[in-house]
């Protein structure tokens, strides 16, 4: 599988948060996922939504005041009228660039790197359907937590399509995933406190024993809401990238989701971390 290839060439793989954004470039948008492509992004994560009739969008449920200048859902509107929709910049001004399919964004990125689903547990047999579709099993990773409804989902809609379980602080169903029909190559894993056994070597270094890969966050979308420790791009950035980057690095982790995919990547590659 490519996935981990490319784990094995590089040591350390990164996945651009949806795409790479900022400025005028919208988040989800063609432009942040060539950006990304162009700044060497092994992973790039997108979030899927359907319209009204069921079309699947990229766009982060929730988010559309800020991204779309929509007061409510694109659920609540034909696919003909979504497709209209004029994605917003960082200050929410209305950029040229509109809302995209999601099979669009998948046609593009086919072959360029892996696509994380983010979201997949909203439309599980849709999303699943159209992987298949574009002949893309082997370059896509679909997540959800480790709650039994969704993971009854992927093994039926999506035994065959590479599946990480979100797991919060400790991993309690490793073993019953991998009974069940389901293609397991991983977790993402999201910590609060560095004692988590999420955190620790020992269980890093048996998920690799068994052939898994293990993702960490590096991603800040709310400062409440810690994901990895407080080792994230925030303080790589404004105080020393030893203290974020470089511990998830350290530590073990196989993949680090970034919003600043360039600097990361210079600062793991110059410092031996992940070969170029």
């Amino acid at each position: 599988m490519k996935l981990f290839d490319r784990a094995k060439e590089k040591k350390i793989l990164l996945a651009a948060h949806r795409g790479a954004a900022g400025g005028n470039i919208p988040c989800n948008s063609r432009q942040a996922f060539q950006i990304a492509l162009n700044q060497g992004a092994d992973i790039i994560e997108l979030d899927v939504e359907s319209s009204l009739d069921g079309e699947l969008f990229i766009q982060h449920p929730g988010m559309e005041k800020v991204h779309l200048r929509l007061a409510d859902s694109i659920k609540n509107y034909p696919a003909s009228v979504v497709k209209e929709f004029y994605l917003s910049n960082c200050d929410l001004t209305r950029t040229d660039q509109h809302i995209m399919r999601l099979e669009d964004a998948l046609t593009m990125l086919k072959d360029k790197c892996i696509v994380n689903i983010d979201k997949f547990w909203e439309h599980p047999e849709e999303i699943a359907a159209l992987v298949r579709k574009l002949h893309m099993e082997d370059q896509v990773i679909i997540k959800t937590s480790n709650k039994p409804k969704y993971l009854d989902d992927v093994e039926k809609y999506a035994p065959d399509l590479p599946y990480m379980a979100i797991v919060k602080e400790e991993d309690t169903t490793y073993e019953e995933i991998r009974k069940r029909n389901i293609r397991y190559v991983g977790v993402e894993v999201v910590f609060a406190e560095e004692t988590a056994p999420v955190a620790q070597k020992e269980y890093i270094d048996r998920m690799h024993s068994e052939g898994m890969l293990v993702w960490a966050n590096g991603i800040v979308y709310n400062y409440k809401d810690v994901l990895a420790a407080g080792h994230n791009d925030d303080i790589s950035l404004v105080e020393d990238p030893e203290k974020g980057w470089g511990w998830i690095a350290d530590k073990g982790y196989d993949i680090i989701q970034t919003d600043f995919l360039l600097p990361c990547r210079q600062f793991l590659e110059q410092t031996g971390r992940r070969r170029r």
